[in-house]
């Protein structure tokens, strides 16, 4: 089973960001997926936590992702000591940062900055999802558009679909370069 864990903050998006790969994950014939919130307080900023799952086999196990394949962090305030802790082997973390991290399993993206120059405002959450694109052959680019088009509204369509695209632009950029600074749009 792939397992993705979001951190974010009410109104960052990372429930929309785990439905929509949820949703590219589960395309495919014979994959199966659940994407699911855990909330606090529900109000704008606070910290909430969204989970992926994807798996060849109907995902009935609804609890909370302990160990990720990725965990992601929309907003590098909530990234703390034990990190490493939600982590399986082989795993990555992808940080909303413009600043390194000195572990090579830590990836920096500069997601405000991405978001704020396509959509007008800072929206991290389908930065994300483009970049698990990216690092993950599990998941396809035309089922990621199509999770798009499905589970967004019409208006948001375009521009959406434009970050993915500038993000994977920029992953393959890194990729053939050998960057080592491992920062992403900045």
């Amino acid at each position: 089973m792939k397992e993705i864990l979001w951190h974010g903050r009410g109104g960052q998006g990372a429930f929309t960001a785990a439905r929509l790969l949820g949703a590219a994950g589960a395309f495919p014939e014979g994959r199966y997926s659940l994407a699911f919130p855990s909330f606090g307080p529900e109000r704008r900023g606070a910290p909430m936590r969204a989970f992926t799952k994807v798996d060849t086999r109907p995902v009935g196990d609804r609890s909370a992702v302990a160990k990720a394949d990725y965990v992601v962090y929309l907003d590098d305030t909530l990234v703390g000591e034990d990190w490493a802790s939600e982590l399986k082997p082989g795993g990555k973390v992808l940080v909303n940062s413009f600043h390194g991290f000195d572990d090579a399993r830590i990836i920096s993206i500069d997601a405000d900055g991405i978001s704020r120059e396509i959509l007008g405002r800072p929206i991290p959450n389908t930065v994300f999802v483009a970049a698990i694109l990216a690092l993950d052959p599990l998941f396809a680019h035309d089922d990621v558009v199509r999770s798009v088009h499905e589970y967004m509204p019409a208006k948001l369509h375009a521009k959406n679909l434009a970050i993915i695209e500038a993000v994977l632009a920029e992953f393959k950029q890194f990729q053939e370069t050998g960057a080592s600074a491992h920062i992403i749009g900045a």
